[in-house]
């Protein structure tokens, strides 16, 4: 928490994700927050900005299932936290073993206790599959070091391979609501599979039946979500909409 994930976010999308009068009280992340940044390819690389409070692991865990590259984020200030090491071992158990550390905050640190952290750093990610990973320090309040995080994540997009999508359809739901003239609304990853408008699906666990009345992938509307996006869909399903 307090590490400038949202701030970071935010100078490379222009996007703030702290979007609930909460989280703009306290100065804080409490839900998932959704950015993304268009590729010269037409591509999206997608952004789920995760709570860092010790209470909300579970909607970190939920933001980072799925997730193709992880972005740790240590501030110059406060260097390795406990909270850093708890991500970084989900990112572990996720079998994520593709990554890149932004060393933040470094306008408020001297160069002596950057380089000390960049070390802490090092032997913190050594022992796991993320050793080795790229150290990038920036300030995301005065600009240094953020256009090469940027420039190294569209690389990493630019190699990642599209998944599969012949499977059967499965989203990892992380929100549902329902939206007065649409229906119910889920959001989520796409992990296997691919979704088209007029399919019929299966809620899990409760075996509900719904049709999909709409989608939008990537933060723009879809005809098709397919395996790897972040997905919206509106589904009708009265027993649902009930709940």
């Amino acid at each position: 928490i307090d590490h400038g994930k949202s701030t970071l976010v935010r100078a490379l999308t222009g996007v703030d994700t702290d979007r609930l009068p909460e989280e703009k009280r306290r100065g804080i992340s409490i839900e998932l927050g959704y950015a993304f940044l268009d590729t010269p390819d037409g591509g999206r690389i997608g952004f789920i900005d995760v709570p860092g409070h010790e209470r909300l692991v579970h909607t970190m865990l939920s933001g980072a299932t799925g997730i193709d590259h992880a972005l740790l984020l240590v501030a110059a200030d406060d260097g390795v936290m406990p909270q850093t090491r708890e991500h970084l071992e989900i990112v572990e158990l996720l079998g994520l073993d593709r990554a890149v550390v932004a060393l933040t905050k470094t306008d408020m640190a001297a160069p002596s206790r950057v380089a000390e952290v960049e070390a802490e750093i090092a032997a913190l990610i050594a022992p796991t599959a993320l050793a080795g990973a790229p150290v990038f320090p920036v300030s995301a309040i005065t600009g240094a070091g953020v256009a090469r995080l940027e420039a190294h994540l569209r690389a990493r997009a630019a190699e990642t391979r599209a998944r599969a999508g012949d499977g059967p359809f499965r989203l990892a739901v992380d929100r549902a609501f329902v939206l007065q003239g649409a229906g119910v609304v889920v959001t989520g990853m796409a992990l296997d599979g691919a979704v088209r408008v007029g399919d019929e699906v299966i809620v899990s666990p409760s075996g509900l039946d719904a049709r999909v009345r709409s989608i939008h992938a990537q933060n723009r509307k879809a005809d098709v979500g397919r395996a790897g996006e972040r997905c919206r869909s509106e589904e009708h399903t009265s027993e649902l909409q009930s709940r």
